[in-house]
Formats: C-alpha cells, sequence, structure tokens
C-alpha cells in the first residue's frame, strides 16, 4: 500500500528542502525525495549548490583569499609573516566539513519538522503520484495531493572538451584538485568561471580564461562589467573575449586546446580545464511521459508566476524554471509554492531578485541595468560613489570599486542599484529592501548611516542622484 501525503517534494535543494520545511510548518504533511550522495559516499541533502556548488566554492573562495592576503597585502597593514607554505589537503578538508555540518543541519531540520525523508530518485506519475527508486534498487510509491517538482541543474557539457576525470573538468571536479595546477584553463567567463578561476590563481595558478561571448559579463551593468575586467585582468587573470573553443586534446603535457577568435585560430596548452559554460535542469527522467508534463525546447518547465505547471495540482521552482538559475530565487519560490498550497497568498517580486559574484572584488546588482533603460527609451539619473572616497574601505585597505544608483527621472524611484567591491554580497540587501518598499533616491539620501562604514557609499551614490553627494565633486549642481 502506497504512503499518502499532503505534498510530495522531488528534490533537496535551495527550493526543494525550503519548500518541504515551510510545507510542514504549515501543517501540511510533507515527504521529500532526493539522489544526491555525498562526498562520504552517504546520502546528503542539500543539492547541488550545498555540496558541490555554492558553499563549498565560498569556503574555497575564503581561505583562498587568506593565503593571498598573507603573502601579498599583510604587508601594508606592517604584518610580516615567514615560512608560509599552503596546504591544500587540509584546505579541502576544511571544505568538505563546511558542506558535511551544513547537510547535516538540514537533516535535522526535517527531522524537528516532521518531514520525511526519501533516499533515491523521484518520478512523477498520473494523478500526483511519485516513484521513488531508492539507491538499492527497491522500488516505492507515494500518494500525494499536491507534488513540488525541484530538480535543480547540472553542468553543460560540450562536444569540444569532453570532460576527463581529473584533468578537464566541471564545476564540481574543480573543487577538488589534489594539487594546485601551474597553468589552468577555464572555458566560459561567466560567474563560476570567475569564482573558480579567482579560487586557483590565489593558491598560484596562472589562469586562462577563454569566453565566447564578445562582452564581458552582459547581465551586469556595462559601467561595472568593464571596471570588474579592468580589475581582475590586473590581478592576472588572463581573459579572452569572443575566444570559441573547437577542440581540446590530451597529452603528456597537458590538454591543448584549440579557439578562434575575430583574428585568428590559436592554441593554449594547460594542466586542467575547468568547463563552465553554464548549467542546464534536471528534467530529464523526472516525469513520465504520460504525465504530459510540458517543457520547452531547453527542457524548462513551463509555469505560471505562482510555479503552476500545466498538470493539476503540481508546481516547479528553482533552476527548472524561467528565470536566474539561484540558490535564493529557488528558496523563495518554495516558500511561495508552500504558502500557496496552504490556502495563504503569497508572491514574488523578480524584478529584485539580487545577483551576486564572489570574486574579490565582489560584483552585485538588483534591479535593471544602465544599458537597458535605454534601450527602453525610459528617462532616468544615475549616482555615483567610489569606495576610493570612503572612510571605511580606506581604512581597511580596499577600496577598489563604486557604488551605481539608478532612479527614474520623473518618480525618483530606484530601479537599480549595481555594486562592484568588498563585501557587496552584503550591501546589496540594502538594495534589495529599498526597491522593495518603493523607495525614492531622495528616501536614501534622508537616511542615516553609521559612520564609517561601506554602506555610507549607498548613501552618498543616492545623494549622488540629485548631485548632492559630500564627499566628492557633483556633476549637477547641488540644490
Amino acid at each position: 500500500m502506497s504512503k499518502q501525503y499532503d505534498v510530495v517534494v522531488i528534490g533537496a535543494g535551495p527550493g526543494g528542502y525550503v519548500a518541504a520545511i515551510r510545507c510542514a510548518q504549515l501543517g501540511l504533511k510533507t515527504a521529500c525525495i532526493d539522489k544526491w550522495i555525498g562526498v562520504d559516499n552517504r546520502p546528503a541533502l542539500g543539492g547541488t549548490c550545498l555540496n558541490v556548488g555554492c558553499i563549498p566554492s565560498k569556503a574555497l573562495l575564503e581561505s583562498s583569499a587568506h593565503y593571498e592576503d598573507i603573502n601579498h597585502t599583510f604587508g601594508e597593514h606592517g604584518i610580516t609573516a615567514s615560512g608560509v607554505a599552503l596546504d591544500l589537503a587540509q584546505m579541502m578538508a576544511r571544505k568538505d566539513k563546511v558542506v558535511s555540518d551544513l547537510t547535516q543541519g538540514i537533516a535535522g531540520l526535517f527531522k524537528a519538522n516532521g518531514v520525511e525523508w526519501h533516499q533515491g530518485h523521484g518520478k512523477l506519475l498520473p494523478k500526483q503520484q511519485v516513484a521513488v527508486t531508492a539507491h538499492d534498487g527497491k522500488q516505492s510509491v507515494l500518494e500525494a495531493t499536491h507534488v513540488i517538482l525541484a530538480p535543480g541543474s547540472s553542468s553543460v557539457e560540450i562536444a569540444a572538451a569532453p570532460l576527463a576525470e581529473g584533468v578537464i573538468v566541471d564545476s564540481s571536479g574543480a573543487l577538488a584538485f589534489d594539487k594546485v595546477p601551474q597553468r589552468l584553463g577555464v572555458i566560459g567567463a561567466g560567474v563560476i568561471g570567475l569564482e573558480l578561476g579567482s579560487v586557483w590563481r590565489r593558491l598560484g595558478s596562472e589562469v586562462v580564461l577563454l569566453e565566447a561571448q564578445g562582452s564581458f559579463l552582459g547581465a551586469a551593468d556595462e559601467q561595472i562589467a568593464k571596471e570588474a575586467l579592468r580589475q581582475f585582468k590586473y590581478q592576472g587573470l588572463d581573459i579572452r573575449l569572443g575566444a570559441r573553443v573547437t577542440s581540446c586534446e590530451m597529452g603528456e603535457t597537458g590538454v591543448a586546446v584549440q579557439y578562434q577568435d575575430a583574428e585568428g585560430e590559436y592554441t593554449e596548452t594547460v594542466d586542467k580545464l575547468i568547463v563552465a559554460v553554464g548549467r542546464r535542469p534536471n528534467t530529464e527522467g523526472l516525469a513520465a511521459d504520460e504525465v504530459g508534463l510540458l517543457l520547452d525546447e531547453w527542457g524548462f518547465i513551463h509555469v505560471n508566476e505562482q510555479c503552476r505547471t500545466n498538470q493539476p495540482s503540481v508546481y516547479a521552482i528553482g533552476d527548472a524554471v524561467r528565470g536566474p538559475m539561484l540558490a535564493h530565487k529557488g528558496s523563495e519560490e518554495g516558500v511561495m509554492v508552500a504558502e500557496v498550497i496552504a490556502g495563504q497568498k503569497a508572491e514574488i517580486n523578480y524584478d529584485t531578485i539580487p545577483s551576486v559574484i564572489y570574486t574579490h572584488p565582489e560584483i552585485a546588482w538588483a534591479g535593471v541595468t544602465e544599458q537597458a533603460l535605454k534601450a527602453a527609451g525610459r528617462d532616468y539619473n544615475v549616482g555615483t560613489f567610489p569606495f576610493a572616497a570612503s572612510g571605511r574601505a580606506r581604512a581597511a585597505g580596499d577600496s577598489s570599486g563604486m557604488v551605481k544608483v539608478i532612479a527614474d527621472a520623473v518618480t525618483d524611484r530606484v530601479l537599480g542599484i549595481h555594486i562592484i567591491g568588498a563585501h557587496c554580497s552584503e550591501l546589496i540587501a540594502q538594495a534589495v529592501i529599498a526597491m522593495e518598499m518603493g523607495a525614492s533616491s531622495e528616501d536614501l539620501a534622508m537616511t542615516v548611516f553609521a559612520h564609517p562604514t561601506l554602506s555610507e557609499s549607498i548613501h552618498e551614490a543616492a545623494l549622488a542622484v540629485d548631485g548632492r553627494a559630500i564627499h566628492i565633486p557633483n556633476r549637477k549642481k547641488r540644490q
């Protein structure tokens, strides 16, 4: 006899596990199915983000930043050190422990909230039934009133660079090198490529990034992207735009990567190669054909504004549906769907979802870019403030970058805030709050910010929208 649930969630990544917990909090009998096997070869919750994505990459970014600081920047603070050595095995062990602690934490939250964890592969059947194939091959069927699909995504593979264990790797493999490559190639200069390239550059690799697009960070504000490219190149990241990889050949000395750009064809030889060209939804085999689940040509599940699919009482969230492939976007969709199922009113403002790149400097933004407003023919005002004029940034010895505030020319409502600089992954939350509350640039300008803080730079950028910044010369006449 099959088990009965109010909600069955397929997938326990940031979207799925959050949806399951919220459903349980709302009094719904909930089960969550996930097939992930962790670094210790045991089932683990958290999906790609927690196991081989957001969390381990940030752990290595943090560790590698400490290593670079002690070797290159601490001297400016009057701190000298000798005998500094890299213990990569310990760095990786720390990363794995961070992941393990957090995955176990989710298991504890499931237990505390009464969510039943089914370990194995989940497949949607007709009439809200879900088939579960356990890791040992045993099969069972769960009956649900509602089903939430949260299968996540996987790295895109390309024919020009087929994966070869330990040598040509995806993002997961790039988090597990057992030694620092002398020369590292990265296909793709997007978020993942830049973050992983930054980790290994800091640890001593010579890094070459081959980006097929002719523009850099096309989703970001052009002014911010231009500044980012300048700083990354200054750090030593060799970023080549308009470089399309055509083939790879493994040899005794490494991997010969052939690529072409507007000027011709070239070959670069690297010790290791990371393929970071994007991600695709894990929707293959997610639903039986007779279900009739509607997908687009890329494998994304069709949903409406409340993440309902074309099937009654079946929802889909996270990387498997439209919108940015971001953990926090999936989590909020999970909460929204849980509350909709429980009969509550819930929605998401997709216009204010923040994006962050955890390089150094960090890059973060929320809202529209200046180039998008120009393309739409919309009138706007801009205020910028450089961290070089921030007392806190100067005191910290990390004053590169800027804050950019864009406001509607008529209503003064904040349309977008774009930041490049230290800790802007934290600062961007202020932008999101302001935009969610419908704030104007004047609202930000009239808000008292503590001194000395990096947050003051948002204040000054808002003042600059109307030509009233205090700590930089103003382009507009003060009123």
